[in-house]
């Protein structure tokens, strides 16, 4: 069974570096629908920190699970885990900060591919923590929707 406090520091991690590029990219997203053209099928605002909030949840509590698996990879796992959440963080300073939509658009296709592998690697250590991660792989393809669109519409 995973000990809540490796879920509470894994919850910290994940939903701690969601909110650092929140904080350092959030005047510039909270103009961001003034300044760009963007696509039809755009939420409002309000919806992106409260889906943003679940999925960095979901990404602590799955590496929580395969931190305490037994299996080999478990470390490359973490480490693709790692490097993920890095490029996530990156990925909104090009998009908001940068306005750099061409580049934000191959950084979020390179992170999908990077996600999809994180979740065979968990699927490895645990069913339950690649199938948390779905989610999240679903939100960053309509996410790369719509920087596309924006990159078209600008």
């Amino acid at each position: 069974m995973v000990k809540l406090k490796n879920i509470i520091i894994s919850l910290i991690i994940s939903i701690g570096v969601g909110q650092l590029s929140a904080f350092i990219t959030r005047n510039d997203a909270k103009n961001f629908s003034e300044q760009f053209n963007q696509s039809a099928l755009t939420p409002p605002d309000w919806v992106f920190p409260v889906v943003w909030t679940i999925l960095f949840a979901l990404m602590g509590i799955s590496s929580a699970i395969v931190f305490k698996s037994n299996i080999d990879s478990r470390g490359y796992a973490l480490t693709v885990y790692g490097v993920q959440l890095i490029f996530n963080f990156f990925w909104s300073i090009l998009f908001f900060k940068g306005n750099i939509f061409q580049a934000s658009f191959v950084w979020l296709a390179i992170l999908i591919l990077m996600v999809f592998a994180m979740i065979l690697l968990f699927y490895r250590s645990s069913h339950l923590a690649a199938y948390l991660q779905i989610p999240y792989l679903v939100w960053l393809i309509f996410a790369i929707y719509l920087n596309y669109a924006v990159c078209v519409l600008n």
